[in-house]
């Protein structure tokens, strides 16, 4: 059920787009763990995530463009084949998640990343990791919306700077929000989630956001860089923690 949207809740949701695409243009993630929390407040799993894909595919997609001269394309090619194999077997198993189970997911993620020992953790140049991860990213996708933070698993041993690890994460995930628009508009229709109009201003603010994250970036430290990608996730994974197990205690999972 899609909740209906007053005055405040489209700007809520603008200020978010835009707010979100700045994190996601100057960290690679974090934007898209903060914007599926918005939308899932007004719009159910599937609608909310067709909505999500389309917004994160142009604001990833605009930081592809930005960045395009840094892209490892050996890794993104890789990726892709084990997307579409991964997209393939969820589709037939078609499993559209909870609310509740989303949230948790979302919380949890980061922490179940945490334990994961660092000498565990593959590199993302070694041969055959990006097809691996290609498929794991993508479920992970499908599951909870966000894969970004998973996929940067496979990134924190190398050896890549900022700037390539911006532009490489930026076709990847522009390639996934493809895939989970298909996969979630095959429930509800791409065109029936909202009118299409609304996504012009959508498209808009999150171009606007993109580009000030590079002009941000720009200026920022590669340590910096990952102090600060840290400190925001966690803080955005104890919120949806606490939603997710609101959401189990009041109302059940959805």
């Amino acid at each position: 059920m899609t909740a209906a949207l007053t005055p405040f809740a489209f700007a809520l949701i603008g200020f978010t787009i835009i707010s979100t695409s700045f994190l996601s243009g100057l960290f690679g993630m974090a934007g898209g763990m903060i914007l599926i929390g918005v939308l899932l407040a007004y719009f159910d799993v599937a609608t909310g995530m067709v909505i999500f894909s389309v917004i994160q595919f142009v604001a990833n997609g605009w930081r592809a463009v930005l960045w395009w001269r840094f892209v490892l394309w050996r890794i993104f090619f890789v990726y892709v084949l084990g997307a579409a194999l991964s997209f393939a077997v969820m589709r037939y198993v078609a499993i559209v998640p909870s609310k509740a189970a989303v949230y948790l997911g979302l919380g949890l993620m980061p922490f179940a990343i945490e334990l994961l020992p660092a000498r565990a953790r593959p590199n993302i140049e070694w041969r055959g990791v990006p097809f691996v991860t290609g498929v794991l990213t993508t479920v992970i996708q499908l599951l909870t919306g966000v894969g970004g933070l998973f996929l940067d698993i496979f990134f924190q041993k190398s050896m890549l700077d900022r700037k390539t690890t911006i532009a490489t994460k930026a076709v990847t995930q522009t390639f996934s929000h493809v895939v989970r628009a298909l996969y979630f508009g095959s429930f509800v229709g791409i065109a029936d989630a909202v009118p299409f109009w609304t996504y012009l201003p959508a498209i808009a603010l999150s171009i606007g956001g993109t580009s000030l994250a590079a002009q941000v970036l720009e200026r920022m430290t590669d340590a910096g860089f990952r102090q600060w990608t840290r400190r925001v996730i966690f803080a955005v994974s104890v919120i949806y923690l606490v939603r997710g197990v609101m959401l189990i205690a009041v109302c059940g999972s959805e």
